[in-house]
């Protein structure tokens, strides 16, 4: 259809995300990863992960003059969680919704943020989730830093400069 860039995103470690973490909580220390993330729930999204990536590999193929690169979103967030505090996140909130009612994550699916019952946290910009199920608005912007002008854009197809901080 004439595109000559396309981008792919790959999908998020899902077991991070407040929502799979209230929905499939596990008694059992040894279901989280050292990211307080959920590891079979990670070992899906990756799975999923490497199939999306054959695929672009095959679409570069069969489209040798379109630019077409792979998002790695799950390695992104994982990065971004590892080092929220340094990019201006909660350490005590990067696994907390900063809409919501309650509870370890902050999370409920009965509740969900703009109900009656939810709560909005002081400040989104120190959260990684809105809502438990979406990135804050600084959260995504992290990420897209993370994804365009570092190493996880493969292949890097796009030459962005930041200017006074801004993507």
């Amino acid at each position: 259809m004439g595109a000559s860039r396309v981008i792919v995103p790959g999908n998020f470690p899902i077991g991070c995300l407040p929502s799979y973490l209230t929905a499939m909580a596990m008694p059992e220390p040894s279901a989280y990863d050292s990211t307080a993330c959920l590891k079979d729930l990670n070992l899906f999204a990756a799975k999923h992960n490497t199939q999306l990536q054959q695929a672009v590999a095959a679409l570069r193929a069969s489209y040798p003059d379109a630019a077409i690169a792979y998002a790695d979103y799950f390695n992104s967030f994982l990065s971004l969680l590892k080092g929220g505090p340094a990019l201006g996140f909660d350490a005590n909130s990067t696994h907390k919704a900063c809409c919501g009612a309650g509870g370890r994550y902050n999370y409920d699916l009965r509740l969900m943020c703009g109900v009656e019952g939810t709560a909005v946290c002081a400040d989104p910009s120190a959260y990684v989730s809105w809502d438990g199920i979406h990135m804050t608005q600084a959260a995504y912007k992290a990420m897209s830093r993370l994804i365009y002008h570092g190493r996880y854009l493969q292949p890097q197809i796009l030459s962005f400069r930041e200017k006074n901080g801004q993507t």
